[in-house]
């Protein structure tokens, strides 16, 4: 008996219908239909938008609280590290509102730091090299240290929190490499060309943290600041005390705007950043060698971990040809250079 075959299109009650579209497609279709897309996160929103806020507006909060605007100041860009952790939040809580909010202080920090980050305004050539370095008191290995800045080959270098039992060994370890040099109280000078119009430089503290002298290169004279700052403290009771700081910044930038040379270079550790408000004094009349000439932030220390670059070479009157940090020595801060053209 013949039988007849034919196809079979009943459907088995497990079976289902194959998705349609790209999973994109799906994805929109789904986030369209869901009514709280766009009013949830508003928290999240909102925080996005102070963050934005707080970077447009550091110079407005105040200091007269535990000097915040300063402490503020100090890790301004270290607030980006905000972005990405609501940009995490926003993606969970599937907030349209927070992604969207999170364009404001994203702006705002390409602004402020893209330019350190991600350009490398270094050059080539230059007429002289000059490094600083906070040595630390306590530096287990002076000599060590001393060698491994002298590697450099800088034309000039800086030293400052010189202990007076320490100096010997660093003036041995350099007179190789530097054939002049001067000391004044806890900061010096060690370079290749000759040194002229020393003298220490009062910045209020009562004992020796600063001095001026002429360099005399072989493009032209330069006139040379060292300077040690005072140290800040961030104390839970009382905040970021930096008063003592604050008033020798005063003093310094009052000695560098008399200064009768044209060209003028600032060497040492100042205890604050260029954003820093209360260097005002100093930072309004100078350039900084790392934010012209430098590749990154050129953070300087802890050296263990840079988080902030309280190390600095500034300038007026020359130019800027690039600027890095140095490796890590003894001590708790690195050595940073730059090259300028005079």
């Amino acid at each position: 008996m013949a039988q007849a075959y034919t196809q079979e299109t009943a459907q088995h009650p497990g079976d289902a219908p194959r998705p349609t579209g790209s999973r994109v497609r799906r994805l929109l279709d789904g986030l369209r239909r869901d009514r709280g897309f766009w009013r949830r996160g508003l928290v999240l929103a909102a925080i996005a938008v102070v963050l934005a806020l707080v970077m447009i507006f550091h110079a407005e909060i105040p200091n007269r609280v535990g000097n915040l605007g300063s402490l503020l100041e100090t890790f301004l860009p270290w607030l980006g590290l905000l972005v990405p952790v609501l940009l995490v939040l926003a993606l969970v809580r599937r907030s349209a509102s927070a992604l969207l909010a999170l364009v404001l202080p994203v702006s705002v920090w390409l602004n402020l730091f893209g330019g350190l980050m991600f350009a490398d305004k270094s050059g080539s050539g230059g007429d002289l090299t000059v490094v600083t370095h906070n040595v630390n008191a306590d530096n287990p290995d002076p000599a060590a240290t001393a060698k491994d800045v002298a590697a450099s080959d800088a034309d000039v270098v800086a030293l400052e929190e010189l202990k007076s039992a320490a100096v010997p060994t660093y003036a041995r370890a350099l007179a190789g490499t530097y054939r002049y040099h001067t000391v004044q109280g806890t900061v010096g000078v060690w370079s290749k060309y000759p040194l002229s119009g020393t003298k220490p430089v009062d910045i209020k503290l009562g004992w020796t943290r600063a001095l001026r002298t002429t360099v005399a290169a072989p493009a032209g004279r330069v006139a040379v600041y060292v300077a040690h700052l005072p140290s800040v403290r961030v104390k839970f009771n009382s905040g970021f005390t930096a008063g003592q700081r604050d008033d020798s910044a005063d003093a310094l930038g009052a000695a560098i705007a008399h200064e009768p040379l044209r060209r003028v270079i600032l060497l040492g550790d100042l205890n604050g950043t260029m954003n820093d408000r209360a260097l005002a004094p100093v930072t309004s009349q100078m350039r900084s060698a790392q934010g012209a000439a430098g590749d990154g932030f050129g953070f300087s220390w802890p050296a263990s971990f840079p988080m902030a670059r309280i190390d600095q070479i500034m300038v007026r009157g020359v130019a800027p040809v690039s600027a890095w940090t140095l490796p890590r020595t003894e001590s708790d801060h690195l050595p940073v250079a730059a090259s300028v053209k005079l």
